[in-house]
């Protein structure tokens, strides 16, 4: 006699699938960052600055970086490898294949980055410290991870619409990103090194599209790209994009999984465990907190630009946009959402962190406000955090009121039915829910004919549910 047993997953199988888990992804970074922030404000902060200068690396090839700009310029060049994997397969095969489907999010994105930059420069303005103009871009950014992180722990319930719209629109803002970091904050161009990058490049396209695409070949042609990306006065995180954007993302030589899959599958826990959050810790240092108190830097316009950018901007951008395209155009939301749906994710699209602690150190080399620019993106994220997690737990209560058959959408009528339409129907809850201000089925409805044919089971949670409904409106009923 035989028995099947499902094989136990190995240990490390296991801590793979807990890093790459999103909340165990923001966790992480938000731990390293906090660790730093609290070490840089400590009467052992000369020892935090003094790591993050230490400089190691073969000085003949201009490469003898302190360790926070290893971090920055080497490490987090994985983490835009894998950005531009995802983006090869969402443009291929993914949310962005079709063009009217993804022109809402993708839009919003646009928007979503447009205003933030706005309302920098606005207070900026307002502020008379032209100085700090040059940080437009620091919270036009949305970071991915903690993103997707809050959603996953404070959404539970929610539309699975909801979320792809916050994927697309956060790889979007990704490509978006990367473009502005391209062309506002390069320096003086090597041609000829950029050329070396091309090079590589076409090198690792063809690799990585052989039958066997030894591995080892493929990092040193990645290492190669990168130092002549390092060299060409474009930031060397760019080069990751580029060769992520070599990954076929259709399977190749009759393999099961695309290339893109398999290869964000193993780099995944390396830069969700690893790279982001030594990145988070050598990036959130800022020492505010001095002798005398709070120093002065909270108080620097650049602050108040950047959460201002952040919290009001990202939302503000991110629902006027998506209000314009759906109302003058003929491109709607997807049918499980709403406008009203898209306030917690404009809120926790204003979490910048990753990509604006990046631009934020390339906004200001010479570290004039480079510090408050960094407290700026670090409260900004948190009031972005925090008020995103509020709505989305409220929504999320009500969505898991309204999902009756447990299928991830929520039951809710998009057109109001009323009259004589509704004594013609026979209701099924697989299309009927309610939510708070929505139409409801008559409350005093003849139930066996609004039930017919539906399983028993759901038929007695939605009998319920239309009893406690009508309860709420009319108060307790004379035969109880």
């Amino acid at each position: 006699m035989t028995t099947d047993v499902m094989e136990r997953p190995s240990t490390a199988e296991r801590l793979r699938l807990w890093v790459t888990r999103e909340t165990t992804g923001g966790a992480l970074l938000l731990a390293a960052a906090m660790v730093a922030l609290i070490w840089a404000n400590t009467p052992w902060a000369d020892a935090y600055h003094a790591l993050s200068e230490f400089r190691v690396g073969p000085e003949a090839w201009h490469l003898d970086l302190p360790l926070a700009a290893w971090a920055s310029d080497g490490l987090l060049a994985l983490f835009f490898f894998l950005v531009g994997v995802e983006l090869k397969h969402d443009l291929v095969v993914g949310s962005l294949r079709n063009l009217k489907e993804a022109a809402v999010p993708v839009l919003a994105a646009v928007g979503g980055m447009a205003m933030p930059a706005i309302v920098f420069s606005l207070v900026i303005f307002l502020t008379g410290d032209s100085s700090a103009a040059h940080g437009w871009a620091i919270p036009t950014a949305t970071d991915i991870a903690f993103a997707l992180a809050v959603l996953a722990v404070f959404g539970r319930g929610l539309p699975r619409a909801l979320r792809m719209f916050l994927m697309t629109l956060a790889v979007v803002d990704d490509l978006l990103a990367i473009i502005v970091i391209a062309v506002f904050y390069t320096s003086d161009l090597n041609i000829p090194m950029l050329l070396g990058t091309a090079a590589a490049a076409v090198a690792f396209w063809f690799v990585v599209r052989t039958r066997r695409w030894p591995r080892w070949v493929l990092v040193l042609l990645a290492l190669a790209a990168w130092w002549f990306m390092h060299s060409s006065g474009v930031h060397a995180t760019i080069a990751g994009v580029i060769l992520g954007f070599c990954v076929p993302a259709r399977p190749v030589h009759g393999e099961e999984e695309a290339r893109t899959h398999t290869i964000n599958n193993a780099l995944q826990p390396y830069s969700a465990g690893l790279v982001l959050p030594i990145f988070a810790f050598f990036a959130a240092g800022v020492t505010f907190i001095t002798d005398e108190g709070i120093g002065d830097i909270l108080l620097q316009p650049v602050v108040l630009a950047i959460v201002a950018g952040l919290f009001i901007g990202k939302i503000a951008g991110v629902l006027l946009t998506t209000t314009l395209v759906t109302k003058l155009t003929p491109l709607r939301l997807p049918d499980a959402i709403g406008l009203r749906d898209l306030l917690p994710i404009g809120l926790v699209c204003g979490m910048g962190f990753t990509v604006s602690l990046l631009i934020a150190d390339l906004s200001f080399a010479d570290g004039t406000h480079t510090a408050g620019a960094k407290i700026g993106v670090l409260l900004g994220t948190a009031v972005s955090a925090i008020a995103g997690a509020i709505a989305l737990s409220r929504d999320a209560r009500m969505a898991r009121r309204a999902d009756m058959n447990l299928d991830g959408v929520p039951d809710v009528y998009t057109e109001p039915i009323t009259g004589e339409e509704r004594r013609g129907l026979s209701w099924h809850p697989e299309v009927i829910g309610f939510m708070d201000g929505e139409d409801i089925p008559d409350p005093d409805m003849d139930y066996m004919a609004a039930l017919d044919g539906v399983d028993l089971d759901v038929e007695t949670e939605f009998k319920e549910s239309l009893d406690e409904e009508r309860e709420s409106r009319y108060g307790p009923s004379s035969e109880d």
